[in-house]
Order: C-alpha cells, then sequence, then structure tokens
C-alpha cells in the first residue's frame, strides 16, 4: 500500500508523526510532506523535527516541491491523509486552490476519487469553517477532528493518541487493532 501523509501548521503535530510510523510499521509506503508552517509548530510541540519526518517516510517533500509525483493523477496511491490539517489548508482544498504541494495533491486525490482524510484541528469553529467543511463533505473528504475517546478510559495522552492514530489508519483503509466502543 502506498498512501501521502502531509503535515500543516495545526497544533497535534504528534498526530502525524504516529500516523507515518504506524502506517510504516504496516508495510506500507509513506510519502510525506510537510509546510512550512507544520515544521514550526513541530519543533513547537514535539522533540521532533523536519529531520525525524524524512528520516521515518519512505519519501519527503517539502511544501514547494509541485513536481512530486503525487501531484499528478498518475501516481497511484490508496489514499491521502492531513494530520493535522489547519483551517487554512482545508479551505483552499475546498475552494480547489492548489498553490502548494499539498493542496495540489489533496486535489488531485479527490478528483481521482481516492480517499483523503482531514484531521482539522480548530475550535471553536464558526459559520464560514463549517460551510468549508461541509463543502469539503460534499465533494468527498472525510473530515475526521481529532475528538478524545473517552471510552477506552485512557491511561495516558499517548492512549489517547494512539487511538485516534488507530482510527485514521482505518479509515485509509489499513487494518488495524484497536480497542473498539462496548
Amino acid at each position: 500500500m502506498r498512501f501521502i501523509v502531509a503535515l500543516t501548521g495545526a497544533s497535534g503535530q504528534i498526530l502525524g508523526i504516529r500516523l507515518i510510523e504506524k502506517l510504516i510499521e504496516s508495510g506500507a509506503e509513506v510519502y510525506a510532506v510537510a509546510s512550512r508552517a507544520a515544521k514550526i509548530t513541530l519543533k513547537a510541540e514535539t522533540e521532533y523535527d523536519e529531520s525525524y519526518v524524512r528520516e521515518i517516510s519512505t519519501r519527503y517533500y517539502d511544501e514547494d516541491e509541485i513536481a512530486a509525483p503525487f501531484a499528478s493523477g498518475s501516481f497511484r496511491h490508496d489514499g491521502m491523509a492531513i494530520v493535522p490539517c489547519s483551517i487554512k489548508t482545508a479551505s483552499s482544498i475546498a475552494y480547489g486552490i492548489a498553490d502548494n504541494l499539498i493542496t495540489r495533491a489533496a486535489d488531485v486525490t479527490l478528483k481521482e476519487r481516492r480517499r483523503l482524510v482531514l484531521a482539522v484541528r480548530e475550535t471553536p469553529l464558526h459559520s464560514g469553517h463549517l460551510r468549508t467543511l461541509t463543502r469539503l463533505s460534499e465533494i468527498g473528504a472525510v473530515i475526521f477532528p481529532p475528538v478524545l475517546s473517552l471510552y477506552t478510559r485512557p491511561k495516558t495522552i499517548d492512549d489517547l493518541i494512539n487511538h485516534t492514530v488507530s482510527r485514521i489508519v482505518e479509515l485509509l483503509g489499513v487494518d488495524v487493532d484497536y480497542q473498539r466502543w462496548g
């Protein structure tokens, strides 16, 4: 399996890191891309930096590398996740503003009818955000705000992170074992 994982500048960078790690552990190829803002937020929130994302990914690209293979619909992949996804990125995708590799790859993913999962990290949401997210859902994106699943009775923050990431991995079509409701 082959996936694209993008990290944007929203809070929640550890989710994107863990997603890449979990997909790689499952045997998938992961083509990763990080925005400039993601690199800043990554350093602020975690002990990781861009070099770690580059190290754990099958291939790594900067958001300006618009000639990356997955900027084209002819590049076959099994889905894309933007984790975390900023409202800026979500808005660009919703309205077809493909001005960097992340938004271009998302646009291509949607036009090729492949799975696009957006872990939108914004709260509270105003009406403009909600209209944007509705538009994204209508054009085929899966909107997945990383909301806490407390029914798992998590003991640590890692428990919360791992459960959320497992749900995203499953949405991408990879079988994963995690604690489910009931």
